[in-house]
Formats: C-alpha cells, structure tokens, sequence
C-alpha cells in the first residue's frame, strides 16, 4: 500500500516499458470479466482481441475481434500473441502450458506462474502461508482411510476440496458427519486430481481484498468487501464493509503482503474469513478482476478493471479511494426477466438509490448463471437492502 518496490521484487521487471494507449491488448477468455477489462480499457484508448471457444462472447462483442478456438489450441493462441502487444487472462482456469508458450511469444505480464500456483489448491495455500499470512488448517488427502483419519482429527462439519478445478461450490463437499466421509471421497476422487481436507471456520463475515500491483513494484489495495453467499455463490458485496478498522487495516495488509510475497502483475483478490474472536483466515486466491470487485466500477476513483490494465501496461496505479458507499447485488438467469420488468416499468424515483445495471450479453438465462450485476449507490446501506426487498427482483 506505500507503493515502495520490495526488495524480492526481480529488477527486469522495472526494465518494462509502459505499454502506452493505442496498444493491443489480448484477453485469453471471453466471459464477462473479460468484456468489463475490454469496456475500460476502450475509455483509454486501447484496442482488444480476445480468444474464446464461443462465438459471439461477452468479450467478442466489444472487442476489436475475436478468435474463436478452445484455450489449449496452440496455433490459436500464437495468432493471438501476433496480434497483441500484451496479453492478459480473465479467468485462472487457463491451460498453464498454453500461457508459458504466450510468454514466449509475446509479453504476458502475469506470466505463467502465478497461474501455476493459484490453479491448484494445495499449491496455492503453501504459497499464502509462505507469505506469512494464516490460511484455515488443511491435510492432503491420500486414500479414503485417511480422510477418515483425518476427519476425526478435524472434526464436522469439514471440507473436502479438489485440489484443481471447481468454482461456484463445485468441486467440494461438506462432510457434516464422519459416516459421509467415504461417500465423499468416493466422489471427488472421480476428478483424478489431489484432494485436500480443510477445517470448518465458522466464521463471523466473508470478506474479499483485491490489490493491484505493477512490474515497477507498486501495490494498491481496494476497501475491504464484505460478501454474502447463496447456495455457494456470491449474492452482494458491501462496501464499506461492516467490520472495525483493525480488521480492515490488517485485511488489507495480508492482501498486500501476498501480492508481493508471490510477485504479483496484475490483480489479486483475496478471500477471507473472519471468526467472532476477530481472526482473520485466507480462503481462496483468484490472480485476476473478481465478483466481489466489480462494486469499483461507480464507487470508486479507479475501477479494479481499469487498474489491471494499469498494472498489466506498466502505467502508474490509479486511486482506489472509495467515492461512495455501495451495495452490488448478482443478477442470475432466473433474476433477469423481473429486471428486465422493473427497468421497463419503474417509475418511482428514489434518491436515496441510484442503480448501475450491467448486464454481460450472454445468450441464455440459465438458472444460477452469472448474467450481470447492479451497484446500488447509496448514502446508507440500509437504503440498499430497502431496496433490494422493495423491487422483488430476488424474491421471485
């Protein structure tokens, strides 16, 4: 957060020239983080070419063009990097191998990496201990007569994890007594991958950090989102979050601590758990914009979308500085149709909420699909919940 460069920070990095506007960036992925990279980077005069295996993508339909191919499609991925002058990823679950060649062939400044340590959970909690910061106590998982070892050392309720893959809840089971832990490796263990037990926090508030930091080594941090989750995934975020400045400074602190600790380009959000006696746990990394982040893009001097490609082009970081109090709220599949019925039909004027929609051009409104969001922007919170229960659009 000083914006001092560490002393591990590599010096090549500082040798990176700025990519200035009226550069190319790619984006590996076309989904709706990609389209919100894209949408802010045009402000600023850059042009776009994502790679994505679905026509007509989110990040298809504002970028200057898209490549239409699977991820690990090398040749797809070499025309992409002829194309650009850098190259981002707007999701984690990039084939690690594809951007080891991309940075060969062009310049990806989060590299290869970060990708490497974040995309699998055992890997990704030893690196975030490594950088002194607490995670929740966890076991690899080796056999069935382990996990049910281990679950009696842990105790229920427990949470058996794949160690790649899985988003959303998927991925995982919750073992709420030791009878089920048979089952549940049963089934994870089809995935083919490691699995990891971790202990049950009970936790107080789920909150999320996301930092920035640049190749010339400086690091900022968003204010502290407090985020709350239906059936596993995000339903809003709420910023300021509700919690004492303690925990915010020290939340803030461990996100940073992380992002230098693992030599960050780019975004980091940073998942936590806060416990009733104040203790402060990290969940999950994900090395890119996030869910909980896009409460930035009214409420902030600087969109979390804006500073990736601040970080990712070497230009100096904008303010994070929180410009008002926020409430983003998910809009799914089955959400969009009464939106789209209040958008079309309201006529009440509240000056208390002023609603930002976004909505991310996907074709098909399947239940529990991430489609958009709004942020509300209000002067108390309050006002938000108020009129979130008001609208009826969640209720339905």
């Amino acid at each position: 957060m000083n914006g001092q460069t560490p002393k591990h920070v590599h010096k090549i990095e500082n040798s990176m020239q700025p990519i200035l506007p009226g550069s190319t960036i790619g984006v590996l992925g076309g989904g709706q983080l990609g389209r919100m990279l894209a949408l802010a980077g045009r402000h600023m005069g850059y042009r776009f070419v994502t790679l994505d295996p679905t026509e007509d993508s989110p990040c298809g339909q504002v970028a200057d063009r898209q490549i239409t191919a699977a991820y690990d499609d090398a040749e797809a991925a070499r025309e992409l990097a002829a194309l650009s002058d850098v190259i981002t990823y707007e999701f984690e679950n990039v084939d690690a191998g594809v951007a080891a060649m991309l940075e060969s062939a062009s310049r990806v400044p989060q590299g290869s990496a970060l990708l490497y340590t974040t995309q699998h959970r055992l890997r990704e909690k030893r690196a975030i201990e490594a950088a002194g910061v607490p995670v929740a106590p966890y076991e690899e998982i080796s056999s069935a007569a382990h996990l049910r070892e281990a679950v009696g050392r842990f105790g229920t309720p427990c949470v058996l994890k794949t160690a790649t893959g899985g988003y959303d809840g998927k991925g995982q089971w919750v073992i709420r007594e030791e009878s089920q832990a048979d089952e549940a490796y049963a089934e994870l263990s089809r995935a083919g991958t490691e699995l990891v037990l971790e202990k049950f926090i009970r936790f107080e508030r789920e909150l999320s950090v996301i930092a920035a930091r640049s190749p010339r080594g400086e690091v900022r941090a968003f204010p502290v989102a407090e985020n709350v989750h239906q059936d596993n995934i995000l339903h809003l975020s709420i910023v300021p979050a509700r919690i004492s400045r303690d925990v915010l400074q020290r939340a803030e602190k461990m996100a940073v601590q992380i992002a230098e600790s693992l030599n960050v380009i780019g975004l980091i959000a940073v998942e936590m758990f806060l416990t009733p006696e104040g203790g402060l746990f990290v969940n999950e990394l994900a090395p890119r914009p996030h869910n909980s982040g896009h409460y930035t893009m009214e409420a902030c001097a600087t969109s979390q979308f804006e500073q990736h490609i601040r970080a990712v082009c070497n230009l100096p970081l904008g303010s994070t500085r929180l410009l008002t109090p926020v409430v983003m709220v998910n809009i799914l599949g089955e959400h969009v149709e009464p939106l789209l019925e209040w958008a079309g039909k309201q006529t009440e004027e509240d000056s208390r909420v002023s609603p930002k929609i976004h909505l991310y051009g996907k074709k098909e409104a399947k239940t529990k699909r991430k489609m958009g969001h709004v942020n509300l922007l209000v002067e108390d919170i309050r006002d938000a919940f108020d009129w979130i229960e008001r609208t009826g659009i969640w209720s339905r």
